[in-house]
């Protein structure tokens, strides 16, 4: 399925056109507490009302949203009858809406996460309000069952049209627009080096990391053509990770994010600003495929994409950007937490990253990523 991509530069018409063209009557909105504020919100709200498309409205879910807000979700979707679904919001929002997508077939009160996923054809729509997660653009929506993160994956959870307005970032928190880009920055280089890596996502990773690195100045003085390009960055970004899902950056992040509550892209940046050199200085434990000689090459084509005259250059380039972003470390709470964090790292992910993690190396990971 191709995904639409519309940009609001001459107004919200063109997005409307795809609501009435896909014949839809009764929509779910789900969505953040920003939505009231968006100019995108209330032309929604009123156009939806002027077509005489229903609207049942679902924002009962947190940042990292657990399974039960998900079931809430689903009952809410199939009691009011919708036909479509509408994510408004950051990565929570976009996770939420495709989980609810996938499960609005199955029984109501099923065991949702342990049923096998029959694709469907629900209409749905993405307004993505950070420039981060690039969940519009994968397969994946993460939610938390029983306090573990579980990735639910399935490619008919990917929105049909997507709308990148720019003025959604307008009032971005200066945090969230630093973290959400170092995770676009993160799922670019992190989808470039996965043994999973293929010519197509290589290709998505450079154009994301020339985007990112061009429009970062831009972005963070809040401008509408960095805004926009910064969209975009994560749209293409998230297409690299789609194909290629992310690695021990991502890992070792989750762990940190709820254990110190910081936001998962500073943690996954913390993550990989250690992880990075580490990996180019011990490339003869590398476990993909295609050999070292050939990860060697692949740090080579990252640096040159960072536009650095060695891969150590373009790891230490990242790290700069994190510090001068004023990105720190959190303060370690006690020597358990270590034991803690190299325990909570998914060995599945850890399969595709290019260079073999044992336990004894991602503590000695955690101890510089903590200091």
């Amino acid at each position: 399925m191709e995904q639409t991509v519309v940009f609001p530069d001459k107004g919200y018409a063109e997005f409307g056109r795809c609501f009435l063209e896909s014949g839809i009557k009764k929509i779910n909105v789900v969505c953040g507490s920003s939505f009231k504020r968006l100019a995108i919100g209330k032309f929604i709200t009123e156009f939806f009302a002027a077509n005489n498309i229903e609207t049942v409205f679902f924002s009962d879910f947190q940042p990292n949203p657990d399974y039960e807000s998900v079931v809430r979700g689903v009952d809410a979707f199939k009691s009011s009858g919708c036909d479509s679904i509408l994510a408004v919001g950051g990565g929570s929002a976009m996770d939420v809406a495709k989980c609810i997508k996938l499960y609005a077939t199955m029984p109501l009160g099923s065991d949702y996460i342990n049923q096998k996923i029959v694709p469907n054809d629900i209409p749905f729509f993405a307004v993505p309000t950070t420039a981060g997660t690039g969940s519009e653009a994968t397969r994946f929506a993460v939610i938390y069952y029983n306090g573990v993160k579980q990735s639910v994956t399935d490619y008919s959870c990917i929105p049909q049209v997507v709308l990148f307005d720019p003025s959604v970032l307008e009032t971005l928190p200066d945090y969230q627009r630093k973290v959400t880009m170092l995770d676009a920055f993160c799922h670019a280089v992190e989808a470039f080096w996965s043994v999973n890596s293929t010519d197509e996502s290589k290709a998505y990773s450079k154009d994301a990391i020339r985007l990112i690195l061009n429009n970062m100045d831009s972005y963070l003085k809040n401008e509408y053509d960095g805004n926009k390009n910064m969209l975009m960055a994560a749209n293409i970004a998230g297409k690299a990770i789609n194909i290629t899902q992310t690695t021990a950056g991502h890992a070792m992040c989750y762990k940190l994010t709820s254990l110190y509550g910081i936001a998962h892209g500073h943690a996954a940046a913390l993550c990989v600003s250690e992880l990075w050199p580490y990996m180019i200085e011990n490339t003869e434990k590398c476990i993909d495929s295609r050999g070292e000689k050939y990860l060697g090459s692949v740090f080579v084509e990252i640096a040159e994409s960072m536009r650095e005259k060695s891969p150590l250059d373009a790891a230490a380039k990242f790290k700069n950007i994190v510090e001068s972003l004023g990105l720190k470390a959190p303060e370690i709470k006690s020597e358990g937490d270590f034991d803690v964090l190299k325990k909570s790292v998914n060995p599945t992910r850890l399969k595709n990253n290019p260079v073999e993690l044992d336990e004894d190396t991602i503590d000695m990971l955690y101890h510089k990523i903590l200091k």
